[in-house]
């Protein structure tokens, strides 16, 4: 099955996320390109098998029982940033900051706040991720991938549709392959600042030196998430190995090996926050396999 493409069998998840959790993938294909994903869809799809996409896995819980059927990973063949005037062309499974890193040498500004986010430019652009008032939205014109039905497809910004943490790519199934982004010419050494102030600002707030998802919830209408969880006392607040960060509320942390006890504490926030405040936090963590 699947033969002549790079593929594991029972592929631990926990290796693959940065929460450092979850169970095996039945198979975890790693494409070089968009005809390799395209073909691995077809087969897939002939096979009646179902298809999960991972980027860089920062946004995501695995749980225990894994993952049924064929995960397409962006993983090295998919990771390659050019520039080409102020327009930069990177494969979805480029890091969000090796993209920023790139315009900062060609003096291009726009991706300043892509520079901390642990995650790959597909993945950012289905979330539509932004940190320090940027987001993908701004930069990106357009984005080309594999439809669910096999065929190679490109759309523009418009067509993606972006809100806060969403685009139109998780109504449509489409499987991002490589994304266009235009900027604006600026001073290096002001973008490398920049890009320095923000991530000095993200090591002294959040927990970067323990496993997490990143943020756990978006951001409620007229509220923050660490805001609340932290007005309900719940910073510190433990399930198992699963952690509410004491240093950042709007992260969970893990420092444990069960995805159980991670959702469970995901559904404890949610409902304490609710009761309290009234607001139901939304998670921005997909989650991802069986129990």
């Amino acid at each position: 099955m699947f033969e002549g493409y790079q593929v594991l069998r029972n592929a631990p998840m926990r290796d693959y996320t940065t929460l450092k959790l979850g169970g095996p993938a039945d198979y975890m294909a790693l494409p070089a390109n968009g005809e390799e994903v395209a073909g691995l869809l077809k087969e897939a799809r002939e096979r009646d098998i179902p298809v999960t996409v991972l980027g860089h896995g920062s946004n995501v819980l695995v749980l225990d029982g894994g993952i049924r059927g064929l995960l397409i990973r962006m993983g090295r063949g998919m990771n390659r940033a050019e520039a080409q005037g102020r327009r930069i062309f990177a494969r979805a499974g480029t890091m969000m900051g090796t993209v920023a890193a790139l315009a900062a040498e060609k003096g291009l500004t726009g991706l300043e706040f892509a520079s901390g986010i642990p995650g790959t430019v597909g993945g950012g652009v289905l979330m539509n991720a932004g940190a320090y008032g940027g987001e993908m939205s701004q930069t990106v014109t357009e984005v080309s991938g594999v439809m669910p039905d096999g065929r190679m497809a490109t759309l523009s910004r418009e067509e993606l549709a972006f809100g806060y943490r969403k685009s139109a790519l998780q109504e449509n199934g489409m499987i991002v392959t490589g994304v266009t982004f235009e900027l604006a010419e600026g001073d290096p050494e002001t973008i490398r600042e920049t890009m320095g102030e923000m991530n000095r600002r993200r090591a002294e707030s959040q927990p970067l030196d323990v496993p997490s998802a990143g943020s756990a919830f978006k951001r409620p209408e007229g509220a923050y998430a660490a805001a609340l969880i932290d007005q309900c006392g719940l910073k510190g607040y433990a399930v198992g190995g699963a952690r509410v960060s004491p240093k950042h509320a709007g992260f969970l942390i893990n420092t444990g090996e069960s995805a159980a006890d991670f959702l469970e504490l995901m559904n404890t926030v949610q409902r304490i926050v609710e009761e309290r405040t009234g607001i139901r936090l939304e998670p921005e963590i997909r989650i991802l396999g069986e129990a």
